[in-house]
């Protein structure tokens, strides 16, 4: 019962507690039992908070009894990235410097999962300052890729793509500056959003390099990684490169399907040395968008790259 807890989506969770079957401090207590089976084989988590997991879920299952829940993640255990600050709980940035170093404030996305009502388990390991694609850390030990453990999980949000992994957290919390995303949830089998510059608060999230971080979900489904990113964006006055825009009902376009899309195939590059299973499963996959969900795919990496570089412009106010 307690795995097949740790298996469910955001969504299905979020369901369930709404639906008065499932209980928060329920939820929680089987990703603490997991997390304390598991990660000593995986070392996800560097740090795991259960006692402020225990409370943030008993607050969440009595503010939900009395009011219901104000959001998808109102009592979902998730975890962050240990670059991200979080008020009260040591935050090393995976570097032996910042062991001790405990911050005094939530970073913008710790306090807006906070207020959406979110448990966290705790703080997940993290290549050195960000600054690999391993999670090889020297000082808080390697992490395990869960589907194969002689093999790395990708970085440097590794803790965080392995924790999806092994169901040790619903959802949890990367950063991203060249594939640090990316790369671990496709090592991980998991869903991993970058999302477009300046629409998610880096303020309180140690840097790697400023013009180019970015936070995001990883997480098992596009729709849960549409909820997360909900409860995360927006316009923040700490962060000079968000940008002012409303944020989106992201979870609501999904509904409207990817009928008219342009899919980005970027074969002159990528496909050089490409796995022949991966590039069957990618060819199946544009098949799918194709032939059941009406998108088309365009093969054109230098139109596909244009297009990313308009976006980060404008995300700068560069561009219209």
């Amino acid at each position: 019962m307690s795995k097949h807890l740790t298996d469910m989506t955001v969504a299905a969770a979020a369901h369930a507690i709404r639906a008065k079957k499932l209980s928060p401090l329920e939820l929680t207590e089987a990703y603490l039992a997991r997390i304390e089976s598991v990660n000593p084989k995986i070392n996800a988590y560097v740090t795991v908070t259960a006692e402020r997991a225990l409370a943030d879920a008993k607050r969440a299952g009595d503010e939900i009894a009395k009011s219901g829940p104000r959001s998808p993640l109102h009592g979902i255990p998730i975890g962050l990235k240990d670059l991200c600050e979080a008020e009260g709980i040591r935050t090393t940035a995976g570097a032996k410097f910042f062991t001790d170093y405990v911050p005094k404030r939530d970073c913008t996305v710790a306090r807006k999962l906070r207020e959406a009502g979110s448990v966290l388990l705790g703080k997940l390991n993290t290549h050195e300052f960000a600054y690999g694609v391993t999670t090889d850390n020297p000082h808080y030990g390697a992490t395990r890729n869960p589907w194969d453990t002689s093999r790395i999980p990708g970085g440097s949000s590794g803790g965080s793509g392995a924790a999806i992994a092994a169901s040790l957290a619903a959802s949890t919390i990367g950063t991203d500056t060249g594939g640090s995303i990316r790369i671990p949830a496709s090592l991980c089998g998991a869903v991993g959003l970058k999302a477009t510059y300046g629409r998610v608060s880096k303020a309180g999230i140690f840097p790697l390099s400023y013009l180019f971080d970015h936070a995001g979900p990883i997480a098992r489904s596009v729709e849960d990684a549409a909820i997360v990113l909900e409860a995360i964006a927006g316009y923040d006055p700490a962060d000079a490169t968000t940008v002012r825009t409303p944020t989106d009902r992201y979870t609501a376009a999904l509904e409207r399907g990817a009928k008219g899309l342009k899919v980005g195939v970027p074969r002159r590059y990528f496909y050089e040395r490409l796995d022949g299973e991966v590039a069957a499963a990618i060819e199946a996959a544009l098949e799918h968008f194709a032939t059941d969900l009406g998108a088309t795919g365009r093969d054109d990496l230098f139109g596909f790259g244009l297009i990313q570089a308009r976006n980060t412009l404008r995300g700068l106010g560069l561009a219209r």
